[in-house]
């Protein structure tokens, strides 16, 4: 059997000195290895711990609970957002009510980015939608996540140079690695039938799409929210208020001087 990978998360109630030495020389003992460490939010401590059995943990789990200093709050196999806490010393908001919607601000661009990647690099179908008001770095963010998977993206329609709308794409496009990003305002505002097709097309395909506005996108197709497996939401500040007020108004589609793009 091969060694398996634990999530140890406590909280420090009196951060002595020599503590982490402690619980460093505990896990030395019991012959735990230390993957990474970092500090996690206020006053909490993470560790990606690497062992061979799980006798190990259920020791270390009874020794530590014995500690006064500390209060263990998690001790599991690690997800994807125990991952991302180590690396960037805090955990993903996530809706109280919604678990697959997942809140950043725009000082987070860094850990929504490596959020994004991770869940690039998985295989098969994914429907991602991710709010956001205008010039928030929702694309951009995509595009940045898409290179850090090493992933290739397609615009089916986006703004993010000038306005693109697609109503085809080349044979070695179909690909299943690839990343089709959809702005719903957009294929809302100036699409024809065709560019639909091409989308449902896509939505058959076992790849990753990323939408952007699907509140938009769910209430111009037979789609729903429920079909989404992920919904980002990116704002400036944590109490902004995300609105669809300016969809409406031409000035939010106005073409500018790179003209437009139509295929």
């Amino acid at each position: 059997m091969g060694k398996k990978e634990w999530y140890l998360e406590y909280e420090i109630h009196i951060n002595r000195p020599g503590l982490l030495g402690d619980i460093s020389s505990l896990l030395g003992m019991l012959s735990i290895n230390i993957v990474t460490i970092n500090g996690v939010d206020d006053s909490r401590r993470g560790m990606l711990l690497l062992c061979d059995n799980n006798e190990q943990i259920e020791r270390l789990e009874s020794i530590l609970r014995t500690m006064d200093n500390i209060t263990v709050t998690k001790l599991r196999q690690p997800k994807l957002r125990d991952r991302l806490a180590v690396r960037h010393g805090r955990y993903i908001q996530r809706d109280a009510d919604d678990k697959k919607t997942f809140r950043f601000v725009r000082d987070e661009l860094g850990l929504l980015v490596d959020f994004m990647a991770e869940l690039f690099k998985q295989e098969g179908h994914k429907l991602i939608g991710i709010r956001g008001m205008p010039r928030v770095g929702k694309t951009e963010s995509v595009v940045a996540a898409s290179v850090c998977a090493n992933k290739r993206w397609l615009f089916v329609s986006s703004t993010l140079i000038k306005q693109t709308v697609r109503s085809q794409l080349i044979e070695d496009e179909y690909n299943e690695n690839n990343i089709f990003i959809i702005d719903a305002i957009v294929s809302t505002r100036r699409a024809n039938e065709r560019h639909w097709q091409l989308i449902r097309e896509l939505m058959r395909l076992p790849a990753t799409k990323v939408v952007e506005h699907p509140d938009i996108f769910v209430r111009h197709t037979e789609y729903t929210l429920d079909d989404f497996d992920y919904i980002i939401e990116l704002r400036n500040e944590h109490d902004e208020e995300i609105t669809y007020d300016l969809v409406d108004q031409q000035s939010l589609f106005s073409e500018d001087g790179f003209g437009n793009f139509d295929f």
